[in-house]
């Protein structure tokens, strides 16, 4: 008699810590952080029609493809 499915043994799951990844990934945190720093304010600098004309152009670049 063949078992049932649910008679095998769960996957063994193994822990992902810090020593699994590069303490340095090359990029300046700086930058990084200058960088996320311009978005906010650019969106905050937009009106909200030109938010919405941004996000269709997007969009049609998106659904073009």
């Amino acid at each position: 008699m063949p078992k049932k499915s649910n008679d095998q043994k769960p996957p063994v799951i193994t822990m992902v810590g810090p020593e699994d990844f590069p303490a340095d990934d090359g990029k300046d945190k700086a930058a990084q952080s200058l960088g996320r720093r311009g978005g906010q304010a650019r969106a905050k600098s937009l009106s909200k029609r030109e938010r919405s004309e941004i996000a269709k152009k997007g969009a049609a670049a998106r659904w073009k493809k």
